[in-house]
């Protein structure tokens, strides 16, 4: 039996709040920069998802359906599309209709809802497979959690919602000895296999192509196919797990990426050593060789792997506490314009803005942030937060209220663990500490 290569992608931009100032509290609630999202996107629109698109249509039709490869692209991403690049989600749809691409499910809002809120959890994962069937005419079979977000007692939620596939990092402290390259289930939910992102190899691509220091430079499909081939030796699979963007817009198509992408699958296939397969395909392929036990959240983030990119200091718990004591109130409503900013706000980009890490990760968090400091995002984010608070109270007592079982959001305490998941079945743990009050203050924030 071929050795499995497994591509997937992530496809995700983020609702960029605007400058919010604490003036504009209670006066403008329209939150985001809408001039800079629709520059940035169709930036890379042009840069990547056409262009990379384009590309793989083509590497499907060349090599007759044996190319095969998998997205997950987030709700946010798609209303964007929608709305500014209608044209990006018609050349997805084309790959859809090839029957060679599978489209995972995953958190509408690209959310922390797994480590907070299961039944808003839920929810999201309803709501985006709802529109990848709308949009896309497929049902996702494979579950994707937001920065490849993993535990035990979330992959136990995935099991309930009826997934049997679920992708992940090959975190090294999680594995110990073990290898990625094998499939594995759920400690709580066997049920459910676990497909671990090969972590060596997909940084290859994503972080070191286009690096001239780096001892490898150039890479070529050749010599990458030596390297899949060596690490398969007594391995089932070969996950390379990225972001979409990779192509074109983190990578440069100066730099070959582009080139690079065009002859790997030629060079995979007349090789004959592997065959490229999707997480769907790979979990009926192949036998999953062990349980993982995971009992502490892992991500495929920064050098621990772990979610302290996202919860990892006391601005972003604050905020993420805030933010999740919220669900309680909205639970009650029925407003459609605030269950979408409750969305947009939940966008787990916000909270790595805030990130205060530096040494071997701070470049890359300074690469993706459009502030000039952690506590800037802080101040910009918690103004719009509580402009929002105001909202919902006064939604609250204007009588916007629906009955509570035709809420998707059931009122629950709310969990902020920076470690642990919440399990669904175990009681509800002590109440989050509520952040300390603060004199509000107005902080400039440089606008980009």
């Amino acid at each position: 039996m071929k050795k499995s290569l497994c591509l997937y992608f992530h496809v995700h931009q983020p609702t960029r709040l605007r400058l919010f100032r604490f003036f504009d509290i209670g006066k403008n609630s329209h939150y985001y920069d809408d001039f800079t999202n629709r520059t940035i996107l169709k930036r890379v629109a042009q840069k990547c998802y056409l262009p990379a698109n384009a590309l793989l249509l083509d590497l499907i039709k060349k090599n007759k359906g044996q190319f095969k490869v998998a997205f997950s692209i987030t709700g946010s991403l798609i209303e964007q599309l929608d709305r500014y690049c209608p044209e990006v989600l018609e050349s997805f749809r084309q790959l859809a209709d090839t029957g060679c691409v599978e489209f995972l499910s995953e958190t509408y809002y690209h959310s922390l809802a797994s480590l907070a809120q299961p039944e808003d959890f839920r929810h999201q994962v309803s709501k985006h497979r709802k529109a990848i069937e709308k949009y896309f005419g497929v049902t996702p079979v494979t579950f994707r959690n937001t920065e490849l977000i993993y535990s035990d007692s979330i992959g136990a939620m995935v099991s309930e919602m009826g997934y049997k596939t679920m992708i992940t990092e090959g975190a090294k402290h999680i594995l110990g000895w073990k290898s990625p390259n094998f499939l594995y289930t759920c400690a709580m939910a066997p049920d459910l296999k676990l497909l671990l992102k090969n972590s060596s190899l997909s940084d290859d691509i994503a972080f070191r192509f286009s690096d001239r220091g780096w001892s490898e430079w150039p890479l070529t499909a050749d010599k990458y196919l030596l390297w899949l081939k060596d690490a398969a030796k007594k391995d089932d699979i070969i996950n390379l797990f990225m972001d979409y963007e990779t192509f074109g817009e983190h990578q440069k198509a100066s730099c070959g990426i582009f080139d690079f992408l065009g002859s790997l699958p030629a060079a995979v296939l007349a090789d004959g050593t592997f065959e490229f397969v999707t997480p769907a395909q790979a979990s009926d392929k192949h036998k999953a060789v062990a349980p993982l036990d995971v009992p502490d959240a892992i991500s495929w983030a920064d050098e621990e792997r772990d979610v302290t990119a996202w919860l990892g200091n006391d601005l972003q718990k604050d905020a993420f506490n805030k933010l999740y004591s919220l669900s309680e109130k909205l639970s009650l409503l029925n407003d459609d314009a605030l269950w979408s900013d409750y969305g947009h706000l939940q966008e787990s980009d916000h909270f790595y803005y805030m990130c205060t890490k530096f040494f071997s990760d701070g470049a890359v968090h300074k690469y993706f942030n459009p502030y000039d400091t952690p506590y800037e995002a802080f101040i910009n984010y918690m103004n719009v937060l509580s402009d929002f608070m105001i909202r919902v109270d006064d939604a609250l007592v204007s009588g916007n209220v629906s009955r509570v079982n035709e809420s998707p959001v059931a009122p629950v305490r709310l969990v902020a663990p920076v470690k642990k998941a919440a399990a669904p079945e175990k009681a509800a743990p002590k109440k989050a500490a509520a952040p300390k009050k603060t004199a509000k203050t107005s902080i400039k924030v440089k606008k980009k």
